[in-house]
């Protein structure tokens, strides 16, 4: 646990949990899977693990087991209009503690449109985060009012990228959007890193790429990670399962999740 009373308006408070965002713009790059792949290391580690689900795609809800189905009334959307306690909202799962996301969250953006929107998410989670040692948090492939309100929440910021230019040049606008929190609503959010995942070290594009990555987040002031993710689909299959992906001991993209877990504890970030 971490002690913190700098935090805007006393949200962080004393004994609270580390909370980490993965994020990018882009879908497809890895974001839910290195979000899961995450929370079920940290359970590994004895860690207290509570996991927001919020894209309205509803993937990490359903690759954790959570029920998140629209006709269930207790979603990350019932806790942010207040309509029960967030308390209320947190399932148990064989994996961890979800608070699950489907379709109703896209209307946030229109739902919510008055001042202060940008704290919805970080005056829900306050109740709870003596409960946990780590949140994590999956933000949906945009840049609009939930991605605010993830960065908002959040100590930290993961950015997942492909080995590709285009992945590379969403990074610019993903840390304009994090700046722009950091100057408006919390100013103690900072970058995790860039993480490359699907990545294949023979193939000499993606070390091509790797070698462009670090010129940017270079520029961009953003810490490349030194752990890369390499391609499995053992990782699709463990979710379509909804297996524990950790427990795939001989996969080599397994294995360079716990890599990366050793760098972001070593980094501070979990």
């Amino acid at each position: 646990m971490t002690t913190d009373t700098s935090g805007t308006e006393g949200v962080f408070s004393i004994n609270r949990a580390k909370i980490l965002c993965v994020s990018n713009q882009k879908g497809g790059v890895g974001k839910t899977t290195t979000t899961n792949a995450i929370a079920m290391g940290l359970r590994h580690m004895g860690r207290r693990v509570l996991c927001i689900d919020f894209d309205p795609q509803g993937d990490l809800s359903f690759g954790l087991r959570a029920d998140n189905r629209v006709e269930m009334q207790n979603s990350i959307y019932h806790a942010l209009k207040g309509e029960l306690l967030t308390v209320q909202t947190i399932q148990h799962t064989p994996f961890c503690d979800v608070i699950a996301a489907n379709m109703l969250l896209s209307g946030i953006e229109l739902e919510f449109t008055g001042k202060g929107r940008e704290y919805l998410l970080r005056d829900c989670l306050k109740p709870v985060l003596h409960l946990y040692d780590n949140i994590l948090i999956d933000s949906p492939p945009a840049l609009g009012i939930l991605t605010v309100n993830a960065f908002t929440t959040s100590d930290w910021v993961l950015m997942p990228v492909q080995p590709d230019i285009f992945s590379l040049q969403g990074l610019v606008q993903l840390s304009g959007t994090l700046e722009e929190v950091r100057r408006k609503s919390n100013p103690r959010v900072a970058a995790a890193g860039v993480l490359l995942t699907r990545f294949v070290a023979r193939e000499n594009a993606s070390r091509v790429i790797r070698d462009a990555a670090k010129d940017i987040t270079r520029q961009l002031g953003i810490p490349l990670l030194e752990t890369t993710i390499r391609n499995s689909n053992a990782l699709t299959v463990a979710q379509i399962h909804r297996a524990d992906v950790m427990k795939f001991t001989k996969n080599r993209a397994v294995n360079d999740y716990r890599a990366l877990l050793d760098e972001l504890i070593q980094r501070g970030v979990l």
